[in-house]
Parts: structure tokens; C-alpha cells; sequence
């Protein structure tokens, strides 16, 4: 197909905007016959209106994404004019519900109905009047006392229960995402949160069903979500990222903010063991003070017990969980701040558990532009959206910011969660 960046978004081209507190990103892909993704557009931005993942700058954010998302349609050659959008933040709650309905069928077959009425169920929870349920993801059924269920439609049975991981946010800081996007120019086609983007993204089939806990290591937030028999248990959102290395090296090493995230990328390592004696850095002063040269060690000093706090909370959260035991797969990290080196074997040591790096499954097009732990929620986002399309999804009636915008963000895809 013909791209002209005059026209509009051709019906096979989805738009991912994955809102960061560091970083704005846009991907473009172009969606095959077989559903195959092939990204032909990326775009990325400074994001400096998000505070660990909330809005707190709204015509800040409005710039990113326009910049972002317009660096991605001169690279595509397309207008963009609805995107799927990343929502997060560490005002994302979870917590297990379950809900029974009886069978209404005289001969007892569960239908469809019967599941729609016990997941309906499983929303009378007590929250708060600022939050709301954002998605409801189902763990099993159990049908008369028998769990494990998947799919109960079709089988037989007099009462009908349903465990489910439900997941409550502000419906004020979803707003702000909608609000700031429409003043950007564009639509939400519609809202997706983001470690549920990363996690199909980075995660494998085997991996979920044999159980998993995703470590998604951001600027402002670190997201952890646990995978058991191929559904996600829990949700915990760590309120620590990138952003609080590179400040505690800011003040430590007496250098701006900008010039301490260049050191981190640049020469950060998590174990101090892995830093030779001999190995130097140039570090810049503030205030237009000279320069001087300090040993890398220095650096690392500052960098390993802040990750390892990190990685402590991590564990917290795993155990809160009560369901480490049941992790054959380990833990898998991803996000921007997982490329810090020597943080597999330090994660490992921490948490007492096999630990992967991971980056997007591969895709066509720009796959060696993607193909990085920095573009997992992206790649997850158009992976979505891509879902959504051959669904018949809601391109034709975006979301928007006057709306109940929790009704749009309840479903997912039924095979990966």
C-alpha cells in the first residue's frame, strides 16, 4: 500500500505511545495479512511533564508526544491519527477477587451469559471513590468445586465461580494521559497498561504457564507482575527507578542531572566487583567548574546499594505475593534501566532466582531499532493494537477524555492473561 503523510492512518497501521517518566515513545507498524508486525516508524522524546508515570505537567507532556510521535511519521511516511496508549504509574493497585453465580440453564450448560454474569461478580469489591477497575484479568473458573478451569463454556455444572486479578487506578491521572494527548492532535484509539504491554511483549508462553515474575525497571516506576499456570496473580508498582540512580549520582558526584545520566549509561555497573582498580572517568562539575577524574569505582560505589535496594523491594514484593515457590521460570527483566551492566548476576544474588534479560520478540521492518529492552511496552502496544484491528476493535469510537474511560480499558488478550 501506497503511505502518503497527506492522507489518513491507513486501517493497517497501528500507533503505540508508551508515556515514560523519562523517555515519550511512538512506534509505527504496519500489520501484515497474517498479522505479522513490521515496524516502519519510531520516534522518541524527553519526557519532562510525567512524575513516575502521572502526569503532573500537561503542556509538557503535550510537546513529547508531539515530538515523539511526529519523528515517527516522517521516518514511516503516514499520519498518525489515533494511538494506543501506555497507561501506568504507581497509582495502579491489584488484588484477587472472586465471584459464584448459579448455572441459569435448565440442563445446567455454562454459556457465555453465566461467565459475563460471575465475572460481573467479581467487581462488587470496596474502592475507594477516586479509583476504579481497569481490567479484570482472570486467573481459573471452578466449576462445582473443581479448579483450574480455563474455559467453562459448554460444560456442565450448578454453580459457577470465577478468580480473577483485578486492577484499580486513578481515574484522574488516566484523564490527564486522555487530556494531554487530545491537545497533542491525536485520538485514543484506546488504553492499555504498560507492564501488561511489556509482558506480552518480552514473555513467552512456556514461561507463563510455568510461572514467571516480569521485573519492568523504568525511569520513575519499577512494575513487577507475576505469571502462574499462564494468568497474571499479581501486580505490585514500586514507586523507584532510573531517576533515583541518576540523582543519587548527581548529588555524590557533584555533577548535573544530564551529565549523571550520561556517566550512568555510559560507565554504570551494578556489582563493584566487575570494576577494575585502574579504570577511570571523566567527570563534569557544575556551574561550569572544570572537569576532574575519578576512579569508576567511585561511580559504582554510589550505583550498587541503590540497586540493591531496588532489587530488595522486588523481592518484598515477590514474597508478598506468597508465591515465589511457584516461579520455575524465574524472573525476567526488562524496561530501559535493565541494560545497567552486572545487574543479571546482582538480581540473582538478590533474589535467590533465575534471572533473564529481556528484550522485544522479534519483529520485521526496524527490528534492529526495537530490538531493545527500551521498547517493550512500544513493541507491546502495536502488538495490541495489531490484536485489536483483526478483532474489529474501536477504531471508529476512540476514547475520550468527557468519557468513562475505565469501561474502554476492560478487556485484554484472552490467551496471553
Amino acid at each position: 500500500m501506497a503511505r502518503n503523510a497527506q492522507e489518513g492512518t491507513p486501517d493497517n497501521i497501528v500507533v503505540g505511545l508508551d508515556l515514560g517518566t523519562t523517555k515519550t515513545c511512538a512506534l509505527i507498524a504496519e500489520v501484515g495479512e497474517q498479522g505479522e508486525l513490521n515496524v516502519i516508524g519510531v520516534g522518541n522524546a524527553p519526557s519532562t511533564g510525567l512524575r513516575k508515570g502521572v502526569v503532573v505537567n500537561i503542556e509538557s507532556t503535550v510537546d513529547s508526544i508531539q515530538r515523539a510521535v511526529r519523528e515517527a511519521e516522517r521516518m514511516a511516511g503516514v499520519r498518525a491519527d489515533s494511538l494506543f496508549v501506555g497507561v501506568g504509574g504507581d497509582h495502579i493497585k491489584g488484588m484477587t477477587s472472586n465471584g459464584v453465580v448459579a448455572v441459569s440453564r435448565k440442563d445446567k450448560e455454562i454459556t457465555q451469559e453465566d461467565v459475563d454474569r460471575v465475572l460481573e461478580a467479581t467487581k462488587a469489591i470496596a474502592i475507594p471513590q477516586d479509583r476504579e477497575i481497569i481490567h479484570v484479568l482472570t486467573q481459573e473458573y471452578i466449576i462445582d468445586n473443581q479448579d483450574g478451569i480455563k474455559d467453562p463454556i459448554g460444560m456442565s455444572g450448578v454453580r459457577l465461580e470465577a478468580v480473577v486479578h483485578v486492577l484499580t487506578g486513578s481515574v484522574t491521572s488516566v484523564q490527564n494521559i486522555i487530556k494531554s494527548v487530545e491537545r497533542a492532535g491525536f485520538k485514543t484509539e484506546d488504553l492499555v497498561l504498560q507492564p501488561l504491554a511489556s509482558a506480552q511483549a518480552v514473555l513467552t508462553p512456556d514461561e507463563r504457564e510455568l510461572g514467571v515474575a516480569l521485573v519492568d525497571i523504568g525511569g520513575g516506576t519499577t512494575d513487577v507482575i507475576l505469571f502462574v499456570e499462564g494468568s497474571a496473580r499479581y501486580t505490585g508498582i514500586i514507586p523507584v527507578g532510573g531517576n533515583q540512580l541518576t540523582r543519587d549520582l548527581a548529588i555524590g558526584l557533584r555533577t548535573p542531572n544530564e551529565e549523571a545520566e550520561a556517566l550512568k549509561r555510559k560507565h554504570g555497573c551494578a556489582l563493584l566487583s566487575m570494576v577494575s582498580d585502574s579504570e577511570e572517568i571523566a567527570v563534569p562539575g557544575v556551574g561550569g567548574r572544570t572537569q576532574r577524574g575519578l576512579p569508576r569505582r567511585s561511580l559504582v560505589e554510589i550505583l550498587q546499594p541503590r540497586v540493591e535496594e531496588v532489587l530488595s523491594l522486588v523481592d518484598a514484593e515477590v514474597k508478598k505475593s506468597r508465591l515465589e515457590g511457584r516461579l520455575a521460570a524465574g524472573v525476567v527483566l526488562t524496561g530501559g534501566q535493565s541494560l545497567l551492566d552486572g545487574l543479571q548476576p546482582l538480581a540473582e544474588e538478590v533474589l535467590k532466582q533465575q534471572v533473564r534479560l529481556a528484550k522485544p520478540h522479534t519483529l520485521a521492518g526496524l527490528a534492529d531499532v526495537v530490538n531493545s529492552p527500551v521498547y517493550s511496552t512500544a513493541v507491546g502496544l502495536v502488538g495490541y493494537g495489531a490484536r485489536m484491528r483483526r478483532e474489529g476493535g474501536p477504531r471508529a469510537s476512540p476514547v475520550s477524555s468527557g468519557e468513562g474511560v475505565f469501561e474502554r480499558i476492560k478487556r485484554w488478550i484472552r490467551e496471553y492473561f
